[in-house]
């Protein structure tokens, strides 16, 4: 059978092949500690739960279609909460809500982008982003960032990568795979390029806004709001509300640029699930202060964060930069590569290597454009997060 063009020119994920290794290994009875899948290890905090069993036992027409750009409650608390994180007004009728965020970023490549258009990615990058670029007829242009300046974005670069078909720049912040969070004078530099360029959108994808540690996080339109009329905003309740499987993602951007991803969503798979997106609602709604259920997993990642940057900088040979958001630490694990008893030939090697003898799965720096590097996730328990720095700690000392 013929597989099409478009689908060969794009790769396997790759963070979506280490869980499937792992999992494979877990059913067959082996203990293997899991630092490889961006996911939070709480349940959707109960308030979510309770909301959308009690909209069921109404009959709330939750087994219905809703309107393909989302119900216009959704999209209206969405518009509300977008609203207060970036300081800009957003309506209702500039929001779509997808199956995730990820697939708000296929709607949108697929309806900005034509082919060969560019659009400027930093690196080290989530492994999806380029290939939903390819995969819509366009192309990546990568910027490099580097651990050594916090992986911070260098305006002069960016500018100097800038040509007349570059359609958009992706920002990442807080950033998975790095963890490293954009500071207000990186963004003032990049919002001051931007501003020389106009045609250049710009996409910020926010979704681990809310998890940030000793940081604020700063929303590029609050310091310019001049970009708010080409600016695309990306966001969602899975990381925050520990609701990956729910599947809802949000993307607020101009109206006509809505009402065209909303066209393409209508060809393909109309509404997100009409109880997910009930259940987005009520996390929108969820009151802050007191026990807050947010705040309480936010400390918590951050306590296991802080363990994992101390056992890991404890290992000799591990460079690693201190994250400070999302739930990643991203190790230079370089030291390990081309040398010792198995002269490993690269971060896919190690990686196996790490699976197979320790029993750890941990994400390959490669797919995320940092050879050498590897992605961990503390989205696990305590006991788990040291158990499994621990293992690694013993299996790198013995490739020496």
């Amino acid at each position: 059978m013929k597989i099409s063009e478009r689908i060969r020119r794009i790769q396997p994920s790759m963070t979506l092949a280490v869980a499937a290794r792992a999992d494979k290994l877990r059913r067959e009875g082996v203990d293997v500690v899991a630092f490889g899948v961006g996911e939070p290890d709480f349940e959707t905090p109960a308030p979510i739960r309770e909301a959308v069993i009690e909209q069921l036992r109404n009959g709330k027409g939750l087994g219905k279609y809703t309107a393909v750009p989302g119900t216009p409650e959704l999209r209206a608390a969405a518009a509300a909460e977008l609203s207060h994180a970036h300081g800009v007004q957003i309506t209702a009728e500039q929001v779509i809500v997808s199956s995730g965020a990820k697939h708000s970023l296929y709607n949108l490549f697929m309806s900005l982008l034509d082919e060969g258009d560019e659009v400027i990615v930093p690196i080290p990058a989530w492994v999806s982003y380029t290939d939903l670029i390819k995969m819509s007829g366009g192309m990546p242009l990568l910027l490099h960032t580097h651990a050594s300046e916090d992986f911070q974005l260098d305006a002069a670069k960016l500018e100097s990568m800038i040509t007349p078909r570059t359609r958009a720049l992706l920002l990442n912040s807080p950033c998975n795979p790095t963890g490293a969070v954009y500071t207000e004078a990186t963004l003032r530099a990049v919002a001051d390029v931007l501003l020389r360029h106009p045609q250049v959108a710009i996409i910020t994808d926010d979704i681990y806004r809310r998890l940030v540690y000793g940081v604020p996080w700063v929303s590029i339109l609050k310091l310019c709001p001049e970009l708010a009329t080409r600016a695309i905003l990306i966001d969602g309740v899975s990381k925050t509300y520990a609701m990956t499987g729910w599947r809802i993602g949000f993307c607020a951007a101009p109206v006509e640029l809505i009402k065209a991803m909303s066209t393409l969503q209508g060809q393909s798979t109309t509404n997100a699930t009409a109880i997910a997106q009930a259940a987005a609602i009520a996390a929108l709604h969820l009151p802050t202060g007191g026990d807050d259920p947010i705040e309480a997993m936010r400390k918590e990642f951050d306590r296991r964060r802080q363990t994992m940057v101390k056992m890991l900088r404890a290992i000799d040979g591990v460079k690693l930069e201190e994250p400070r958001g999302a739930f990643y630490c991203f190790p230079d694990l370089s030291a390990f590569i081309g040398s010792g008893k198995l002269k490993l030939k690269d971060d896919l090697a190690l990686a196996d290597y790490l699976l197979d003898t320790a029993r750890v799965a941990v994400v390959p720096g490669s797919g995320f454009f940092a050879p050498g590097c590897a992605r961990l996730s503390y989205a696990t328990s305590m006991e788990r997060v040291e158990e499994g720095v621990r293992r690694i700690a013993t299996a790198l000392a013995e490739l020496r």
